[in-house]
Parts: C-alpha cells; structure tokens; sequence
C-alpha cells in the first residue's frame, strides 16, 4: 500500500473515530473518578508528580483502593493542572481519547506485521485497517474511553502494543532493549502489563521458531529479558502497594470458576455489545455444577481446541496468536479475585487479540473463496454498517456515561440485581434535590446488600435531609459499626450533625475521619466551617495552616483564613446600617454576625435589641442560646432555648441547644 494511501486511510479512521467520540468530552467524572480524581488532593499540585512513583497513597483517598499506578496519577494531575480544576472535564478526557488514537495508530503496524508473516497479500492491508477501526468504533472500548480513572487499561494495553511493534517491526534493534521501555510504562500504569513476557514467548514461538521442543526453548531464551524484567516489576508493584488494599471480599475459589463464564460473556460482547454495564449484578459462582458455569468451562475447551488446531498452519497462526492474546490479558484479572468478577473495562487489553483473530479469520474466508461482483459490493456495504452500527452504539454509551443519573439509570435496567447500583441512582437524585425520590431506591439497595455501610450512610442522609433525625443518626451509626475504618462515613455522620446543631459532636466525628484519612479534604473544608460559625479564629487559623501544608494555594482553605476579616469588616458595615435604620432583622443578622466573629457579649446584646423590636422573635431567642452555650453558661442556655421553642416549637436548632445545654448542665453536676 503506498504511504499516500496508508496516511489517508489513518486521517480517515482517525476522524471517524473523533466524530464518534465527540459527544463524550464534557461527560461527568464518574464512579471510581470519586475518590481517585474528585477528592484526590494529590493530583492538584505537579510538584507531587515524584511522590506518585514512591508513595501509593496518593492514587486514593481510600485506603483499600489504592494500588500503585504513578504514570496514571501523573498524567491526571497534568490534566487538572491544564484545566485549572476538575471542571471542565474536557482535558481529562482529551487526554484519554489522544492516546486512544496513539494506540489505534500503533495497532495497525502490528497487525499487518502478523498478517504478512502469516501469508503475504496485497489485501493484508486493507485487513489491518479495517480491524483498527471495528477497535477504535466497537462500543466496548467506549467503557475505558469514557471511564477516566480506568484509563490505566488503555496506557498498559499501549505499553505493550507498543513493545510489540518495537520488537515485530524493527528485529535488528531487540539487543540494545529499546522495545522493553514501553512495556515498563505499561506496567507503570497498570500491573496486567506484566503479561508481555508471556505474549512475547508465544509470538516467538509461533512466528520466529519452529515448532518443537527446542523451538519453544529459543523463543524462552529470546523472551528472557522482557521476563527477569517482569518479575522485578511484580515484585516492586507488590512491594509498593500499600497493605491496606482490599482487591476482593469474595472467596477465591467462587472468583475462580466463575471467571471462564466471564470470559465467555466477554466473547459474546465483542460480537453483540447490547448487554454493556458500568456494573454488573453477576456473583460469583459457588458450585461447578451450575449450567452457566460449565458453558464457561466449555467455552474455555472450546478456545484451547481452536488455538491447537490454528496453530498447526503457518497461515493460521495469527488467529492463534489473537486467541492467545485474549486468554493471556484476560489471565490478571481472572486469576487474581477482585471486587467484581467482571467490568466491561476489562475488555479493552483482550479485544487487541480478540480483534486480530476474527479479522484474521474473515480474511481468509474470503481468500478462500473470493466474491465477485455484486456479491463483492453487497460484502462491502455489509462491513460498512458493521462500523456504522459500532458508532451509533458507541455515540450511544458516551450518552449513557454523560451524568450519574443517566449512567445509574442504564445500570439498572441492564442489572437489576446490583444494590450498589440502586445507591449510585438514587444518590444522582439526591443530589438534585429530590430526597423523596431517592428514598426508595436506597431501601432497595439496602435490600439487596443489607451489610454496605455505604448504603446505610446514604440512607442516613437523605433521612436527614426528610427531617427524620431519629431515623438519620440510626442509619449513620450502624454505617460506622460495619466499617469503623472507612474515613468517609465519620464525615457523612459529621456534616450531619452539623446541620442539627450538635457542632462537638460534628469536630469529634470529623478528627476520626482525619486519623484514618488525613488527606480527606472534605473533611478539613467542615472542620473549617464549624470552626467558622462558632467564631473559633485562633483554631480556625493554626488547622487552616496545617492544611495549607497539604495542599498549598488552596482557595477554600485561603477563604477560611482570611474569613474573619471580612467578617469583622461587614459587621462594622451593619453596625452602621443597623444603628441608622434599626430593625428587628436587621439586629439579628448582626447577632450572627457577632457570634461567627466570637463576640459572644455582642451577640446576645443585639439579639435583646431585636427582641424589644418584636418580642417572639423565636431567632433571637436561639442565637442568645448559641452565644450562652458557648461561654458555657449552661441555665441561661437553657432558659433561652426553651423561649425560643415556646414560640416555635418545630424549632430543631433551638431543641438541639436545649438538649446539649442540658446534657453539659448534668454532666457537671450543677449550674455554672
């Protein structure tokens, strides 16, 4: 094919491929993106970039998600840094789709290598192109492309493409090892890298050398190298991953026997994506006898037989070689239990394989029996809408991933079974307000995992945000009691109880949260907060330094520091109006005032001023409770309070200054 042909074909697969994905730049970070980019301190500075490759708790806030990914944390805190923040998302999605079509480049050479070794034609070209482009179309690999953090699939899979085309394409080159530095950057972003080795064996095996025992043990010798490298890269992947991380609850033996139905649900996605889910509801099986998981197992025989009898040719080998491929990428994620026995996901490094032994396949189908004429057309049309249909399912999924809501909603109607699901939908509905809506579909998740401690602190907020606080502080509690580890669940609790008035309560919640998490920023933004509105300056000021620390320049921790100054200044301001032009609101909003900045004294007088204005006032009642409770002056925090509920008596901050007053008053032992 001549260099003209090739460079258009490429722009032209190139293009196609960007049109297809156009409509998935601005869709939201999703799923695991929480607590890997959203809440992940780590990724705002580039100056941290070192730190990423000698510290694995930098991936995650969560201690039992983090796993050591450093080329992935780099290249998400360059985006951050290239779009200032996390909005827009468009540079952390620019930057998964440009090395999506690094990586379709790259396919091509490999491809049309394997195919010329096989059995030269001049249609091995045209073969090769269309295999990237059914990839680059196929709705499947939409799953990593969309999915941000799980990008970590797509620069492993090009680490060892890459390697591949070093080492198929340039055979003079192999001594001096330049074909291993890709395969050490795809191990760098994700560990299901380290299979390169065993790739390389088997394309040694059936390509360079003969078939034999000493043809085997060349293709050994030759792959050697990429080999002691891979296991010093395990070892050090194994040594940098923090002991906190949690792959898997499931029993190894169920992951186990559960993973060839797996690969055989994979199979049949790659023919007929209809069936795609950001998560599925399949568990793992817990008996052999089931008829799903003997059709796994029979899948699995079916592939072994295929490769055997593929391999026997030298014409075949290519579709061997893929079928290989597709077991061997599918082998990391098989063999070592996870937290779901499956993720579509995990189906971009295996269809690199799958792809190459069903083009391979096709193509000899039709050397075998060329068509002619009208049954040549009519083969062409049909390839076309092949890519066609990819593309409209693929505009499809980026649709789908666009919001929480419309990923969740897609979920589950395709896995109706996953309680997880349940929660993720009904916290997008939350999230938009609509607690009464979300509600239902909490309780159906907690049916469906009654153990998720995640689902219980959810169903603990939106029962506070419905105004049922018994029911609220009994779902957050149980919560902590399934994982008393998990930092995220004291600060669900805590924001909780910081709405209802019970601020102690909220700071001793928040400092748990902060022992198990310290780099949870969430946390510290609340913890800055309660110390705001209670007017706690001097702890406001040396916690926010201590953050500042952590993550220099942040503007939200900036705000809270310099707060007590604007503060000061606009109570000054309302002194003034309120002296000239007295109100009874007017006088209230500078007893709040007075009491974020601390002046407890003034507080209380103001909130007098406004009650000689309008008498029940039930507000100026409860700010003299808040100002009394905090110079500890328990009987007149009492005495307020109850005033304040006399009037009101639906009156919830007011209730909670009367219960916590009284609760001080009896623990010591009298009136102060």
């Amino acid at each position: 094919m001549p260099s003209r042909t090739t460079a258009l074909i490429a722009a032209l697969i190139l293009c196609a491929v960007t049109l297809t994905y156009s409509n998935h730049f601005q869709n939201s970070l999703q799923f695991d993106d929480s607590h890997t980019v959203k809440d992940n301190v780590a990724i705002r500075y580039l100056g941290n970039i070192p730190k990423f490759f000698t510290d694995a708790t930098t991936q995650s806030v969560h201690a039992a998600n983090r796993a050591w990914r450093p080329l992935v944390t780099t290249s998400l805190a360059i985006d951050y840094w290239m779009g200032g923040g996390l909005q827009p998302t468009f540079y952390f999605h620019l930057s998964t789709f440009l090395w999506f079509l690094v990586l379709l480049l790259l396919l091509y050479p490999l491809y049309v290598s394997l195919f010329q070794r096989a059995l030269p034609n001049a249609s091995n070209p045209w073969v090769a192109w269309f295999a990237v482009a059914w990839f680059g179309l196929h709705p499947a690999m939409a799953e990593t492309v969309n999915y941000i953090i799980q990008r970590a699939d797509l620069l492993s899979t090009l680490g060892v493409v890459a390697a591949f085309v070093l080492y198929v394409r340039f055979p003079q080159q192999r001594k001096f090892g330049w074909y291993l530095i890709p395969f050490v950057l795809g191990v760098l972003s994700k560990a299901p890298a380290l299979v390169f080795p065993l790739l390389l064996l088997a394309y040694v095996f059936l390509f360079e050398e003969p078939r034999s025992v000493r043809g085997f043990w060349a293709a050994a010798r030759k792959s050697a190298p990429a080999t002691t490298l891979a296991l010093f890269l395990a070892f050090l992947s194994s040594a940098m991953t923090p002991k906190s991380f949690a792959p898997t609850i499931y029993p190894t033996y169920d992951y186990l026997i559960t993973q060839p139905y797996v690969a055989l649900r994979y199979f049949r996605s790659f023919f007929l994506p209809a069936w795609l889910s950001a998560d599925t509801d399949l568990q793992p099986f817990s008996s052999l006898l089931r008829l799903d998981a003997l059709a796994g197992f029979l899948f699995l025989a079916a592939l072994l037989w295929a490769i055997r009898a593929t391999v026997r040719r030298p014409h075949t080998r290519p579709i061997s070689f893929g079928l290989v491929w597709f077991l061997v990428a599918l082998a990391p994620t098989a063999l070592y239990p996870l937290s779901e026995v499956e993720n579509d996901h995990r189906m971009f490094f295996p269809f690199v394989g799958l792809m190459l032994a069903v083009a391979w396949a096709g193509s000899l189908v039709a050397l075998r029996r060329p068509l002619r004429g009208k049954l040549r057309w009519a083969a062409g049309a049909g390839l076309a809408l092949l890519l066609l249909l990819c593309a409209l399912g693929t505009r499809a999924r980026n649709e789908v991933w666009r919001t929480d809501e419309s990923l969740w909603r897609d979920v589950i109607a395709k896995s109706p079974g996953n309680g997880r699901a349940f929660m993720a939908y009904g916290t997008s509905l939350m999230d938009n307000g609509d607690s009464a809506a979300a509600l239902p579909y909490f309780e159906r998740a907690s049916a469906l995992r009654p153990s998720d401690p995640r689902i219980e602190v959810n169903l603990g907020v939106v029962n506070g945000n419905l105004n049922r606080p018994a029911e609220a502080e009994r779902h957050f509690q149980r919560a902590i009691e399934l994982d008393p580890k998990q930092g995220e669940l004291y600060l669900y609790y805590a924001r909780w109880l910081n709405a209802v008035a019970r601020a102690s309560e909220a700071v001793g919640a928040l400092n748990l949260a902060l022992s198990l998490n310290p780099t949870y920023m969430d946390a510290r933004y609340l913890l800055l907060q309660v110390y705001a509105d209670h007017g706690l300056w001097s702890l406001l000021k040396s916690f926010g330094e201590e953050c500042l620390k952590l993550a220099p320049d942040d503007p939200t921790v900036l705000n809270y520091l310099n707060m007590e100054r604007r503060l000061e200044k606009q109570a000054v301001d309302l002194e003034v109006q309120t002296r000239s032009q007295p109100t009874a609101q007017k006088w209230l909003e500078l007893s709040t005032l007075y009491h974020q900045v601390g002046r407890y004294q003034d507080c209380i007088a103001a909130a007098k001023n406004a009650l000689r204005l309008r008498p029940n006032f039930a507000e100026a009642y409860n700010n003299m409770a808040a100002a009394y409770a905090s110079l500890g002056q328990w009987d007149q925090t009492i005495w307020a309070a109850g005033e304040a509920l006399r009037i009101k008596p639906d009156f919830q901050f007011a209730r909670n200054n009367l219960e916590f007053a009284t609760a001080q008053k009896n623990k010591a032992g009298g009136s102060k």
